[in-house]
């Protein structure tokens, strides 16, 4: 049973937010729910007035004016789930300033909780600038940014009927995954599509393969004897159906994306692309988009600089990359604000002068996992940054040097975006001269500390 707090006679209790000026006093905070959508704005003295409206685009309108009857200039809103996104576009139309809030910006104290109360907390914190919004690329980069989202999954639904395939062909006997290296190859393909029309003589299955296979054509059909069963010949069949199906369907968002890319700052000059060069051999990723070349160069005309190049790089994370981020970089005072939005800082809890943790936040940042992608595909590489990821590797694991390496692309890719430089890569020579000359720098300070001083011999 809570007990009520006893207030003390003649005594009124402070308000929580006494002493501090109103920023925004022209300020709404708006709680959003699946059917019902309640706002807040400010009333006479230190009053609030809520209305609550429904989620139909009437509705929607019907708020927008009802905020101009207030006279309200900007409105806070918490980003639930994808409720947000027609009320963020009517007002953001009608000229309202939009703040999108996480749900970690608005924690409260223990108590109470309901539509109300939560509206009334968040224009209350709004008021007094206690709010900052969520990033948001620039407006003509959502609708490319919102088709590569959708494509992703695309390739994402597709990836199970792959490892279907492949278990139906196991559950036959079939090797088919010995023979051959990806079942989505050419050989493979063929090999399967054979199989559902009909064929099951292993060496006819064997001839099909392609001339750069490894494997040769004995070796292949020792692996193609199988059982035949009618029930996985059933689930092969619906798997390659359902393959099929998503692969017509990322080729039609390809489509549309480039498509897109034409409509997206069509005034801009198109700078010169240099020839793509393969960096890592043996890469040919099935996820690409179909003409990747006129991917760059739409990429080079919207950001004004070619990321492709960038070591560790591509068209897909490029892309990624420019469309999460946008190419405004004044939203970022400088290249550690860029990395902490996204998570690839460590994230210092001080108290008392005393360091209590300092590990990198969790967080679902698109483009922050597209850096680590990247630190990732430099692991093996002869670049600055993939000696970079080997020395840190030996000393403090794979994962932290994963982090710091996606910490220092990220680091290259600011500043080439805000200064419109191209990327110029270090020699191996050179880096390495900067490292012997930056330890040489600390090796003098740790010995001058213990009144010491370094003599070269």
């Amino acid at each position: 049973m809570r007990k009520k707090n006893k207030r003390t006679p003649g005594v009124e209790e402070a308000h929580p937010f006494s002493g501090m000026s109103r920023i925004h006093p022209n300020a709404a905070g708006v709680d959003i729910g699946a059917i019902e959508i309640v706002a807040c704005v400010a009333g006479d003295e230190n009053t609030q007035i809520v209305k609550a409206f429904g989620n139909y685009t009437v509705d929607l309108q019907a708020l927008a004016q009802w905020m101009k009857g207030y006279h309200i200039k900007t409105i806070a809103m918490e980003s639930t789930g994808v409720y947000w996104i027609p009320l963020f576009e009517e007002l953001e139309r009608q000229g309202f300033e939009c703040l999108l809030i996480s749900s970690r910006s608005l924690r409260r104290v223990a108590g109470r909780k309901s539509d109300i109360s939560d509206a009334q907390w968040i224009q209350t914190l709004h008021t007094y600038g206690l709010l900052e919004g969520s990033f948001r690329p620039q407006g003509d980069l959502v609708a490319l940014r919102t088709l590569l989202r959708h494509r992703s999954q695309l390739v994402e639904h597709r990836s199970p009927h792959i490892q279907h395939m492949q278990k139906a062909l196991l559950q036959m006997n079939v090797q088919l995954s010995q023979a051959v290296t990806d079942l989505t190859g050419m050989t493979g393909q063929k090999i399967i599509r054979a199989i559902l029309t009909g064929e099951r003589k292993p060496q006819a299955l064997a001839a099909l393969r392609e001339a750069g296979c490894k494997k040769s054509t004995e070796e292949i059909g020792k692996a193609l004897t199988g059982t035949w069963r009618e029930e996985h010949l059933f689930v092969l069949k619906q798997s390659v159906l359902l393959y099929d199906f998503y692969t017509e369907q990322i080729q039609a968002c390809d489509e549309e994306i480039e498509r897109l890319y034409g409509l997206t700052r069509p005034d801009w000059e198109t700078g010169e692309v240099e020839p793509f060069t393969r960096r890592k051999k043996n890469s040919r990723s099935k996820n690409l988009p179909q003409h990747p070349e006129e991917i760059r160069k739409h990429l080079k005309r919207i950001s004004g600089v070619d990321l492709s190049v960038v070591d560790g790089f591509g068209v897909s994370l490029a892309q990624t990359v420019i469309m999460e981020v946008g190419t405004d970089m004044s939203r970022f005072p400088d290249e550690k604000h860029f990395c902490s939005w996204l998570g690839l800082a460590p994230k210092h809890e001080i108290s008392g002068g005393k360091v209590l943790k300092n590990n990198t936040l969790k967080t679902r940042n698109r483009a922050g996992q597209a850096f680590r992608m990247a630190a990732q595909s430099v692991k093996q590489a002869e670049c600055v940054f993939g000696v970079f990821y080997r020395r840190l590797k030996a000393r403090l694991g794979p994962s932290q040097a994963t982090v710091a390496t996606a910490h220092a692309i990220a680091r290259v890719v600011y500043r080439m975006l805000k200064y419109q430089v191209e990327y110029e890569p270090l020699s191996l020579n050179e880096y390495q001269r900067q490292y012997e000359a930056q330890q040489i720098k600390y090796l003098k300070k740790r010995a001058a500390k213990f009144g010491f001083q370094l003599i070269p011999t």
